[in-house]
């Protein structure tokens, strides 16, 4: 139990800091949108900033309550980060935070994976 409880923390924390970079990431474009198009920016930054609140709610609500639906739902951020990385696409050139997110997020999802499909208990006949 205290092994479940341990992996149940740590995939959380996990996606917790997946879902706040992007909320924080968000915020800043809103805020303070590089130069070019200004109101193309501040409209994914809100985009994004929406899109890690939910993340952060998910995570904080659902998903430590072991609903299924959280952890099927989050499946979202692992694909989200690969698609921008095989893509090149933003933001940044490095592409360092989105292979850390990419890592953060299976590991949020795949360690406490057991706490949302337990074993299925054997009938002694």
């Amino acid at each position: 139990m205290r092994g479940e409880k341990l992996t149940m923390r740590v995939g959380w924390l996990c996606l917790a800091a997946v879902s706040a970079g992007i909320l924080v990431f968000g915020v800043v474009v809103a805020l303070f949108p590089p130069a070019g198009d200004a109101g193309l920016y501040r409209a994914d930054g809100l985009a994004s900033a929406g899109l890690g609140l939910f993340g952060v709610l998910i995570v904080l609500v659902p998903f430590r309550r072991r609903e299924r639906w959280a952890w099927y739902a989050l499946w979202f951020y692992p694909f989200f980060w690969a698609a921008h990385l095989i893509g090149n696409l933003p933001p940044g050139d490095d592409h360092i935070h989105q292979v850390l997110f990419i890592a953060l997020s299976l590991t949020g999802l795949l360690l406490p994976a057991r706490a949302f499909f337990p074993p299925k208990p054997s009938i002694a006949a």
